[in-house]
């Protein structure tokens, strides 16, 4: 796969920490996997992994208060 942004070929498989700031709360995801460019840092998810982000992303927001910390691996 290509990098999106400097077009770099050296994209290799990772983990990466995922954060979204929802109506009511901040969800930060641990160790979630991903690609990241080895030039430029960038980070890009499949889509199976970005299919599970919203799937998380659904059930903490009817459950959380402020901020909530997960493992990716302990909710995929």
């Amino acid at each position: 796969m290509r990098c999106l942004v400097c077009k770099s070929e050296r994209m290799e498989e990772s983990t990466n920490t995922y954060f979204a700031q929802l109506e009511n709360c901040y969800v930060i995801i641990e160790n979630v996997p991903c690609l990241k460019c080895l030039q430029c840092g960038e980070v890009v998810y499949p889509m199976s992994v970005m299919e599970t982000i919203d799937e998380i992303l659904g059930k903490v927001e009817n459950v959380t208060s402020k901020i909530f910390i997960m493992d990716y691996s302990q909710a995929a």
